[in-house]
């Protein structure tokens, strides 16, 4: 018996579907395209549990005969093809005359379709890529494919499926995607009889998206019309100071399709250098047209890859397009004088507060600290932690900056005031006791000796600061380089995710309106009451908006946009909403937020305090995005540097 075999028709129809349908939003994304070359004006997208279950696309094109109907899903059957030749100029959606029948041979589909000026429509019926009914029906111009019970006959594919949330957001996206690249085409998009979005189909661009993503994205770009050589780019891109987290907003159309191009992302990218803050990314919807002998679109069966005859002719297009679109799009802050400048105060004498201090010194001054006069603790919760220059104090489980030697804890209050950053006579109780009960914190305080240890730190000395950025500190015969932001973020975070305390909200008195796509729109109302436990309260406001009543009390208001839209943005991606991995996400916004940024003026006593606490925490080395908090140069590298090696 032989060993190699020619497989069934059935086989390789399932095997061949595989690569064009992976999930509903292939689908969705093969219909629209059909109806697009078909010369719809007008094409309607519904989908109910995610689209796994009922996905229908009616459009008001040509529609097809009886004998059409019926060969548009056999296979390698297209209307756009007749020879070979024909590959090299192809300007339609489709060509490979694969979709049709990739999706029948995986799902139940119910055809309505009837050709322009005909005087009745057809109907059909199929299962799993068989043909059971075949009828003549009245019905209006155009085309309407209902697809059923996708991956029906092919389990294996269906438990790879995701939820039906992210499955609808992923045909969203699909819809999106082909509504901004065809804004002559008026498209709707219906979840579970909602509509979720609608374009006007007037060749406005911008209207198309600001129909996607509504009215703040849309007023932060800037229009794009370029000619290179061969090349012609239109569009628009994002100002600098209008970016994003990821490359969501990223679109790319070449020839009218969307396409995937790491040449064209590079371009776009190189262009904003040095204009945007790192880990952004600009945002753009640009179009890229070009002959069609210069491009093979036949790379892939999605068709969301591309080739260019000259990617250094494409990467000049895209790059000096954008440069010169950007070059008028500069915006120049306005310099305001107060008409009475009130009089220069005289320069006082600095302190000097970076000396060096050895061991045997900073003991002194913590036994002297804690030793000296202290005032009742104030009322301020740990929101005051996060004012725009103070610093955390050091946390409990670190054992910070405390003297080995016994310390007298004193009973009376006093009244001189302390420094801000010191810890507080509640703090250096916590500290030293092992337990933190109520019961413990209402006992009286015997004035008994407590032993607080500390932790055994190399001498250093606090050289100063760089750019307003960097401590620069001596230990060890190295220097150490301290990013004052990405250290205060990390201490923040530490000592905000070891509370277990639940994350407290405030009731704004004016609830704030954020405007995010109708995707991320929908994706936060869908988690509100996971929200909910995390202090922020959302509800729909509008087309494409939410409004926030509450919000975590340790986030100051003018972030707490910002925080959201990065929820938003997680959230509409498809990942999981876990309360624990939710958590930390709004913990680490808070802490980013709420710490000293780069280029802030610090004193030199919030840097000093600063410097304490993260040397006495050696599991302080990243902050919560994974940048590193302190780097090294040792004597010898330097040395090498200066040719003394």
């Amino acid at each position: 018996m032989a060993v190699i075999q020619q497989l069934s028709a059935h086989v390789a129809d399932l095997i061949a579907a595989g690569e064009v349908v992976e999930r509903p939003a292939s689908v969705a994304k093969e219909l629209l395209e059909n109806a697009v070359d078909a010369g719809a004006k007008h094409i309607t997208v519904e989908i109910q549990n995610g689209g796994m279950t009922f996905l229908r696309v009616t459009d008001d094109g040509c529609g097809m005969d009886p004998d059409d109907a019926e060969t548009a899903f056999l296979r390698h059957a297209t209307s756009k093809l007749r020879c070979a030749d024909d590959l090299s100029s192809i300007v339609t959606m489709g060509f490979r005359g694969e979709a049709l029948a990739a999706i029948a041979s995986v799902s139940r589909i119910d055809l309505l379709t009837r050709l322009t000026g005909a005087a009745s429509g057809t109907a059909l019926h199929l299962e799993g890529g068989q043909v059971t009914e075949h009828t003549e029906a009245g019905c209006p111009d155009g085309t309407t494919i209902l697809v059923r019970d996708l991956f029906y006959n092919t389990p294996a594919r269906m438990k790879f499926m995701k939820s039906d949330a992210t499955e609808s957001s992923h045909v969203f996206a699909a819809v999106q995607r082909q509504a901004l690249s065809h804004p002559d085409v008026a498209i709707r998009f219906l979840k579970d009889g909602q509509e979720m979005l609608s374009t006007p189909g007037d060749g406005e661009l911008r209207s198309a998206i600001y129909c996607v993503y509504g009215r703040q994205f849309s007023a932060g770009l800037v229009p794009v019309d370029s000619h290179w050589e061969h090349y012609t780019l239109r569009g628009f891109v994002g100002k600098p100071t209008a970016t994003r987290g990821n490359r969501s907003g990223q679109h790319f159309f070449v020839g009218g399709r969307p396409v995937k191009s790491k040449l064209l992302t590079s371009a776009l990218e190189q262009a904003y250098q040095n204009q945007m803050m790192q880990g952004r990314f600009p945002c753009c919807v640009l179009h890229l047209d070009l002959p069609p002998h210069l491009m093979d679109v036949n790379v892939h069966p999605a068709k969301t890859e591309v080739r260019f005859l000259s990617e250094r002719a494409v990467f000049d297009a895209v790059h000096y397009g954008v440069l010169g679109a950007l070059s008028h799009a500069v915006d120049r802050p306005e310099l305001k004088l107060a008409r009475d400048p009130a009089p220069i105060a005289a320069p006082q004498p600095k302190q000097d507060f970076f000396k060096t201090m050895d061991s045997s010194q900073f003991r002194e001054f913590a036994q002297a600290v804690s030793d000296a006069p202290k005032v009742t603790p104030k009322k301020e919760t740990v929101a005051a932690v996060f004012g725009p220059h103070t610093v955390e104090p050091p946390v409990p489980h670190a054992d910070p900056v405390t003297p080995p030697a016994p310390v007298v804890v004193p009973s009376a209050a006093a009244s001189e005031e302390r420094l801000d950053f010191l810890p507080t006579e509640a703090e250096m109780l916590a500290l030293g006791s092992p337990t933190n009960t109520p019961a413990a914190e209402s006992a009286p305080v015997e004035p008994e000796q407590q032993a607080l240890s500390m932790p055994e730190v190399p001498d250093y000395r606090i050289v100063g600061e760089v750019l307003n950025t960097y401590i620069v500190i001596e230990q060890n015969g190295a220097l150490l380089f301290l990013d004052k932001h990405a250290a205060h973020e990390r201490l923040l975070f530490e000592k905000l995710r070891s509370s277990e305390q639940q994350i407290m909200g405030q009731q704004l008195l004016t609830p704030i309106p954020v405007e995010v796509s109708r995707q991320e729109a929908a994706a936060l109302l869908e988690n509100a009451e996971l929200l909910e436990q995390f202090a922020f309260t959302v509800e729909e406001f509008g087309d494409g908006a939410v409004m926030v009543r509450q919000i975590p009390a340790d986030l100051p208001q003018e972030q707490a946009e910002a925080t959201l839209q990065s929820l938003a943005t997680a959230l509409s991606e498809g990942r999981r909403a876990d309360p624990a991995a939710l958590r930390d996400h709004i913990l680490h916004s808070i802490a980013c937020k709420a710490a000293i940024k780069a280029g802030w003026h610090t004193t030199d006593a919030e840097l000093a305090d600063l410097v304490a606490q993260v040397l006495y925490r050696p599991d302080i080395q990243h902050c919560p995005h994974g940048r590193p908090v302190c780097i090294t140069v040792t004597r010898g590298q330097l040395e090498r540097r200066f040719g003394r090696g």
